[in-house]
């Protein structure tokens, strides 16, 4: 006890001195603190935004669209690099040779390759290699690809929000029939058909809000308009370079995880699903892989904190995350350490987020002993 509470209180001092001893040299330079700069006209425009943002708002505004951009391409990653890294994992299982080489060879290359290296490469074969506005690839109608990105046409009316409302209540039920469907099939052993049912929800439920609404919904098209396109949406080439690179890196690593979580499964729960005359396929989905969670789940955690936190190279190649954001912020105030803060306090918020939300699945699926 007593050993304790000398270091309990040795690391108070130490944080004492520190944070006085920054006070009393802001105050000798004349440097003002606190978070008052956020309510501030911040003066700066940001490329791409998912909400709206011109240069007469607030810092406090240009620092909340760091953080969507951030949560965006995070969010995107995460569940391509999964998709990815799974498909990898169970191909360098696979009994056909060159399946199992190929995707070695994609593991081993990727992981020793550095992300940001891999983020230098893609940003400069998207904007190096391809044409100017005027001269953009139209494969297909409404469709552009250039070196300003790649512009799609969008939707715009008062039915979208309607729309995205029932597509947003069609994933709750979706989930809410999952678990009902379950616990039905182990009380009775019928199967209940969720695939036809989530497509009609899916399908449904925004078609009914957007019949609701009054059915207010126009395409925006893309138009070449002097040098540049207009309307539509667009995939900007750092947002494409960023969430390429860290696809293609966190895969190879969620591949190993997924490789060694099917191989921790015992070589018995194979034969005895091959003995009810399983394929495959069916062996993996429906026996090996739902065993083989509880131990891909914990080092899968790692992986999506590790691709949440290198998000932040996105400074490298101009897409404007919240660091990006913060840096411009903080070299037009002075702010430093109240810049440095408020990203120290977004990604510890996100990836204690990420962590609950996997442990508690990880929980939720281990193995209980009667």
């Amino acid at each position: 006890m007593i050993y304790q509470a000398l270091a309990l209180g040795a690391v108070g001092l130490t944080i004492w001195f520190l944070v006085h001893n920054t006070l009393v040299n802001l105050s000798l330079r004349n440097i003002a603190t606190g978070f008052g700069f956020l309510d501030r006209e911040a003066g700066f425009a940001i490329g791409e935004s998912l909400i709206s943002y011109g240069p007469a708002d607030t810092y406090g505004r240009a620092i909340l669209v760091g953080l969507v951009n951030t949560l965006r391409v995070a969010l995107v990653a995460l569940v391509l690099a999964t998709l990815l890294g799974v498909v990898i994992g169970i191909g360098r299982l696979s009994k056909n040779w060159l399946v199992a080489k190929v995707t070695s060879v994609y593991v081993e290359v990727m992981r020793n390759v550095p992300l940001l290296l891999q983020l230098f490469f893609w940003y400069a074969l998207i904007t190096e290699n391809m044409p100017a506005p005027r001269q953009a690839h139209h494969p297909v109608a409404g469709v552009f690809i250039s070196n300003r990105g790649v512009k799609v046409p969008g939707l715009e009316g008062a039915s979208l929000d309607w729309m995205l409302a029932g597509l947003a209540l069609a994933i709750v039920a979706i989930i809410g029939l999952a678990h009902w469907g379950r616990k039905r099939q182990d009380a009775t052993g019928r199967v209940f058909p969720l695939g036809r049912a989530a497509l009609g929800l899916i399908v449904g439920l925004p078609v009914l809000g957007w019949l609701a609404s009054g059915a207010s919904l126009t395409l925006d098209m893309p138009v070449l308009k002097g040098f540049n396109f207009q309307g539509g949406l667009t995939l900007s080439p750092e947002f494409a370079a960023l969430l390429a690179g860290l696809v293609i890196y966190t895969s190879a690593f969620i591949a190993e995880v997924v490789r060694s979580g099917i191989q921790a499964v015992n070589q018995g729960q194979w034969e005895a699903a091959e003995s009810l005359g399983l394929k495959r396929s069916q062996m993996l989905r429906l026996v090996v892989l739902p065993q083989a969670l509880r131990v891909i789940i914990p080092p899968m955690t790692s992986q999506y904190l590790n691709l949440t936190k290198n998000s932040s190279l996105a400074v490298a190649i101009g897409y404007p995350d919240i660091v990006s954001v913060v840096n411009t912020t903080l070299n037009q105030t002075g702010q430093a350490i109240e810049g440095i803060l408020i990203i120290m306090a977004a990604y510890l918020t996100v990836s204690l987020s990420i962590s609950i939300f996997m442990n508690w699945y990880n929980t939720r699926i281990a193995l209980v002993e009667r």
